[in-house]
């Protein structure tokens, strides 16, 4: 086996030799080989979300030092599309006619899995664990290849945000900063799930470009709505601006984070940890810094895992937990096919989850799908920041 990662583009590839097996005789397997592929942002504006991809090309590592799965060890080819999703394109033809891959699996971002779907759909080509919450991706009639990743979805969490401000405030107004784009559409059509007719008058928006320099502006429009809560939903760069920008002026409001941004290497301590004191956001992975989880074993494997796949890895980053969650749903996936590698049997196993529980999601959360659901995971727990970590308060809860 042989591991490449350039510097430059951070792309990473594994590889090793194979001959084909004439059971199989389907893309990307062979008798010692299941060949797939990803794109990541390991370059441009949200480099930070390329750990995702650094994790599950670990954790493949570790599977293949165990034996690999059902004999075969898994290469996984992973490409830097810099979130460009024209690149994304790019980048995934090459893997899916070039590299001849068995399936897609945790490409990063809303804009860029829709940009390659209905290419993927053609080719009859399963896009699993899609790294992204837009909701769209749990409609198997829009996107029936398609499974998202084992986090929850962006609508729902909005839903989550906009229950409990007026659980706290009846007649609550909102203020949100939005990425322009699905992410950030996805979390408006929460709020107006639950707002209906008020959502006109109750909600005002303030959206960005993911090439902006600052959300400064952004910031201070939202202030002069006056709104009792204010929901980021943004990328961690933005995120940490936001936050910043929001103490910097004075104003604190009941403030949400998505929970795609609340890692503490990226998001808040370069806001100042003052700054995000207070902060709300939801949880579903075991936070390894948390002092509940000091015995645990779920928790104890994943440190070990890091200690020998990612040593150089800041394990403030959720985003590691979250690769190795998906990392450890797709071995799943691929026990179940057994020696039937189709496309068709993977996809089928895919959406054929039952009650599977992973040692890094919170306790009473389970991995659950179907033909008719594609969201794997619709539990989520609150947490609030302290200023020094994230705290976890009130039960496990349904998002639906």
């Amino acid at each position: 086996m042989r591991s490449v990662i350039a510097a430059a583009g951070l792309l990473i590839v594994s590889s090793m030799p194979g001959t084909p097996a004439r059971a199989e005789d389907q893309p990307g397997i062979t008798a010692t080989e299941i060949r797939i592929g990803q794109t990541m942002p390991y370059s441009g504006p949200v480099s930070a979300f390329g750990i995702l991809g650094k994790g599950e090309v670990a954790y493949f590592k570790m599977v293949n030092d165990r034996g690999g799965i059902n004999g075969r060890k898994v290469n996984l080819l992973s490409l830097d599309d810099s979130y460009v999703p024209p690149k994304t394109v790019e980048q995934t033809r090459r893997l899916v006619e070039s590299d001849e891959v068995a399936f897609i699996f945790s490409t990063m971002g809303t804009a860029h899995n829709t940009a390659i779907a209905k290419y993927l759909q053609g080719k009859k080509v399963p896009q699993l664990f899609v790294a992204s919450g837009a909701s769209k991706f749990g409609d198997p009639a829009q996107f029936p290849l398609a499974l998202m990743g084992v986090m929850a979805p962006f609508r729902n969490e909005a839903r989550m945000y906009a229950r409990y401000a007026l659980q706290k405030k009846p007649g609550a107004t909102f203020a949100i900063l939005a990425q322009n784009d699905d992410f950030g559409r996805d979390y408006l059509a929460g709020l107006k799930d639950v707002l209906g007719e008020r959502f006109d008058t109750a909600v005002t928006v303030a959206s960005y470009e993911s090439t902006e320099p600052t959300i400064d502006s952004q910031i201070v429009k939202l202030k002069s709505s006056g709104a009792d809560a204010l929901i980021i939903a943004a990328t961690p760069k933005f995120a940490a601006q936001a936050i910043r920008k929001t103490f910097e002026i004075n104003w604190r409001p009941m403030t949400f984070l998505t929970n795609v941004s609340v890692w503490m290497s990226s998001v808040m301590e370069p806001a100042g940890l003052e700054a995000g004191t207070g902060i709300i956001s939801t949880a579903y992975v075991k936070d390894p810094l948390d002092p509940t989880w000091a015995d645990d074993a779920g928790v104890k494997g994943w440190r070990e895992y890091m200690a020998k796949y990612v040593p150089d890895g800041d394990i403030r980053d959720s985003n590691y937990v979250n690769g190795y969650n998906n990392g450890m749903a797709l071995e799943y996936v691929l026990k179940a096919a057994g020696n039937d590698l189709s496309r068709e049997n993977i996809l089928k196993q895919a959406l054929s989850i039952k009650d599977l529980a992973l040692p890094m999601l919170l306790p009473g959360i389970k991995v659950n799908t179907s033909e008719g659901d594609h969201l794997p995971v619709e539990q989520v727990q609150f947490m609030r920041f302290t200023g020094k970590q994230w705290e976890r308060f009130g039960e496990v809860l349904s998002t639906r």
